[in-house]
């Protein structure tokens, strides 16, 4: 039996693991698209060439992600302000948990609808927001509340909101310049450089486009992998803040049980659920097939690792 610390600990080293082969590979996928751009408009391969404007296009757009995810989450989601008035024990436990946690208190927002789920977004813990759904509310007991805000309060103190937000647009970016290569015109261009300088655009070329078909599905498949590692991390931050996992234990029983579907929830915000608001008749697939493709690890897995924290 693991204590919190050691699950803590597994669990970062693997998520740093599959954090940093992800960026090694949009480091490689990006070298040879962007060089592949470079030959095909007649600038020199393997030197600077498209290179600098595509990462000034790319910064420009982690700059708006950066700055405006949760504005655009929220607004997304429908959620509406939570006041202490009128949700009192959403922000009792918020504001305890928070001062625990040492992380200043977030912004609270409730989303009307009777699915139980909640999410954190915000760029940093001083502009963070937790967000909940009316029938999560209505359905938890305080303690499994407890759980719920903690694992959203550990995606906040372990800037998991902006990881995700980053790697979604590195992911998004190579699926985009993918798309461009594909749809160009693959013919080579005639160039004014010499044989060995063309020989090696052709290179570049050929392997642009292999990378254009298969590296938007392999980043896709790495950033789901981060973010079900992230969840793992989650899990154990919130008994790190509890001191117990029971609360979050009964909380995912309940929450993965219930049938309904959370109507405003998509493709683009799935994974920032505590679980995935998808229910249908593929709900609770385990076979390694589908794991690849889910945005949250196997209820029974989290269950399985919180039920051995100590």
């Amino acid at each position: 039996m693991l204590n919190i610390y050691e699950a803590q600990a597994l669990n970062r080293r693997k998520s740093f693991v599959v954090v940093l082969f992800f960026f090694i590979f949009v480091g490689i996928s990006l070298y040879f698209l962007l060089n592949a751009f470079s030959f095909y408009y007649g600038l020199r391969v393997g030197g600077i060439g498209i290179i600098l404007p595509a990462f000034a296009f790319s910064a420009f757009f982690s700059f708006l992600g950066y700055y405006f995810s949760d504005s655009l989450v929220l607004a997304i989601s429908k959620a509406k302000k939570a006041d202490k008035k009128n949700f009192f024990d959403f922000y009792s436990v918020t504001e305890n948990l928070a001062i625990g946690a040492g992380i200043p208190m977030p912004k609270l927002y409730v989303i009307e609808d009777s699915a139980p789920n909640a999410f954190a977004t915000g760029r940093d813990p001083k502009n963070a927001v937790i967000c909940v759904t009316s029938g999560l509310l209505q359905k938890l007991k305080r303690s499994e509340l407890e759980g719920v805000i903690a694992h959203e309060m550990s995606h906040i103190k372990n800037f998991d909101t902006r990881l995700q937000t980053v790697v979604a647009i590195m992911a998004g970016l190579i699926a985009l310049l993918g798309d461009w290569l594909l749809r160009g015109r693959l013919g080579f261009r005639k160039s004014s450089n010499d044989n060995e300088e063309s020989s090696l655009g052709g290179l570049f070329m050929l392997l642009g486009i292999v990378f254009a078909v298969l590296s938007p599905i392999i980043a896709k498949l790495i950033q789901l992998a981060i973010s079900r590692k992230r969840e793992f991390l989650a899990d154990s931050g919130s008994v790190a803040i509890t001191r117990q996992p029971s609360g979050l234990i009964s909380a995912l029983k309940k929450i993965s049980s219930d049938t309904e579907p959370l109507e405003v929830a998509n493709k683009a915000t799935a994974h920032l659920y505590i679980v995935s608001p998808f229910k249908g008749k593929n709900h609770g697939r385990v076979d390694w097939f589908s794991k690849l493709f889910n945005t949250h690890p196997p209820i029974n897995e989290r269950l399985k690792a919180l039920s051995k924290m100590s």
